[in-house]
């Protein structure tokens, strides 16, 4: 299954999302340097870019940089005094992510943290409130940083939180894996939290088996 996953996704991008050769590049740095595969897909990263779009938004908080490939795609999609805050706690992710983002010319409009995103989040003081948050960083964290998005949020803010599937065993409550867990008590949260409304949606492709959840903040 995985193999026919890959090929409709890769048709759908090769139709859809114009190449580039900038993110492309980015891509390869990231490879270069030893990072994780984890970077969103094209048409995943294209999803970003229009749900930034068409929440209007012009802040934006990235809880989890990696090697800004995302960070990148939701970035040209602000107007142009637009800002996107990212958080990264790998030194080596962020000089990768600082290279890449120099390379898209985005230094102006995305300002990277380096540190654990928990103390970064702390400290981050009395900042206005992010129109979209996306929260893709290490799970056993996430019940926090959903804390804290709501903390940095405003009525209309969409909250994106990724990789809450994770091959399926979402749904397995015995599980010994500390991100499962994380990602378990995250999606209760939203539930139970009345201030959200959301839903989470299960996701095939180049990215395996996964899914993403989407919540706005209500009035």
């Amino acid at each position: 299954m995985q193999q026919q996953w890959s090929a409709v996704d890769n048709y759908m991008i090769s139709e859809i999302i114009p190449q580039d050769e900038v993110l492309q590049q980015v891509l390869e740095n990231n490879q270069r340097a030893g990072l994780p595969a984890h970077d969103v897909a094209a048409n995943q990263g294209q999803l970003l870019a229009l749900f930034v779009r068409m929440t209007q938004a012009r802040r934006i908080l990235e809880i989890g940089t990696l090697g800004a490939y995302s960070s990148i795609w939701m970035a040209r999609a602000l107007p142009p005094d637009g800002q996107l805050i990212t958080l990264e706690a790998d030194p080596v992710h962020a000089k990768v992510a600082r290279q890449n983002i120099h390379l898209a010319g985005l230094d102006s409009r995305i300002e990277l943290i380096e540190g654990p995103a928990l103390l970064s989040l702390d400290q981050l003081g009395e900042v206005p409130p992010f129109d979209l948050i996306f929260i893709d960083a290490d799970k056993p964290n996430n019940p926090g940083y959903l804390e804290w998005a709501l903390h940095y949020s405003r009525p209309g803010t969409l909250i994106i939180g990724d990789n809450v599937v994770r091959d399926g065993e979402v749904i397995n409550g015995q599980s010994d894996d500390a991100r499962v867990h994380g990602v378990r008590r995250f999606i209760e949260m939203i539930g139970d939290n009345p201030r959200l409304t959301a839903t989470a949606l299960q996701t095939v492709g180049v990215k395996g088996w996964d899914g993403f959840t989407l919540a706005v903040v209500n009035g």
